[in-house]
């Protein structure tokens, strides 16, 4: 029996620790209401203007985007016209350009061409010429030494005569 009254008298406070603890308690709820909840919420007043105020920007930035997103469309879509534009212009620019190079190239063959056969024809002319003069001189110095070698005696020179004679018949 002992024990429970020493476990009831614990149990069971006395008055003055129930007066001591209620008016400490007062006393911390006043000095957290005179001294701590009111920056607490001047804290958390600021706090939430400033997220009401962030929400309002980033509202106002997502309307400029829009905006901006919908200018750089129409800038995109001019710049495209302005690309196409300028692609169809290369693109004749191109064709012109080649069309002249063609009808160049095509005048500086022919003109090339012609003047490699008047080359040819003059180099050809020029080889003739040359090869006749040889067979003209080959001839002469053949008949020359024939001559020589054929008349070198008087029975030679009649016979070479005679058959000369014979070779051209007047008919």
């Amino acid at each position: 029996m002992n024990s429970l009254i020493i476990l009831s008298s614990l149990i069971t406070p006395g008055i003055g620790l129930i007066f001591w603890t209620t008016l400490v308690f007062l006393l911390l709820i006043f000095l957290l209401g005179k001294y701590a909840w009111k920056p607490i919420l001047g804290a958390i007043k600021t706090r939430e203007k400033n997220i009401e105020e962030s929400l309002a920007k980033a509202e106002s930035a997502l309307n400029d985007m829009r905006e901006l997103q919908a200018n750089n469309e129409k800038i995109l879509a001019k710049a495209r016209e302005e690309r196409d534009s300028l692609l169809k212009e290369a693109r004749e620019t191109k064709e012109s350009i080649i069309s002249e190079a063609k009808s160049k190239a095509q005048k500086d063959a022919d003109r090339i061409m012609a003047s490699a056969r008047d080359q040819i024809i003059n180099e050809k002319n020029a080889a003739v010429s040359e090869l006749k003069n040889q067979v003209a001189s080959l001839s002469i110095e053949i008949a020359e030494k024939i001559l020589r070698s054929d008349l070198s005696t008087d029975e030679k020179q009649k016979a070479l005569v005679s058959n000369l004679m014979k070779d051209v018949n007047l008919n």
